[in-house]
């Protein structure tokens, strides 16, 4: 299962990663706007939105590279190691 997470802290990209790897899903983050977010977003089975640590443009841009897939959308206003783990336990364990 692919994931993409958007938002979070920089500090923290290693951890989100490692915990995505855990539950056996692969993961990019992206934790600033990049020019070419749109294209690298691809499609994900999951994409997680902390809300709280990134500008209205990020979540439009991905909202939109996923509009009309397959792809479960998860947001979260706390970008912590345990709201990531608490996401991932709702939809990829259960």
């Amino acid at each position: 299962m692919s994931v993409v997470i958007i938002g979070g802290n920089d500090c923290m990209v290693r951890k989100y990663i490692d915990l995505c790897e855990r539950y056996q899903c692969s993961a990019k983050v992206f934790t600033q706007m990049k020019g070419n977010l749109r294209e690298q977003i691809g499609k994900p089975d999951l994409l997680v939105l902390f809300t709280g640590t990134m500008c209205h443009k990020m979540v439009r841009t991905a909202l939109r590279e996923t509009k009309g897939k397959d792809t479960i959308v998860a947001r979260s206003h706390s970008s912590s190691l345990s709201a990531l783990k608490n996401i991932l336990e709702v939809h990829i364990s259960g």
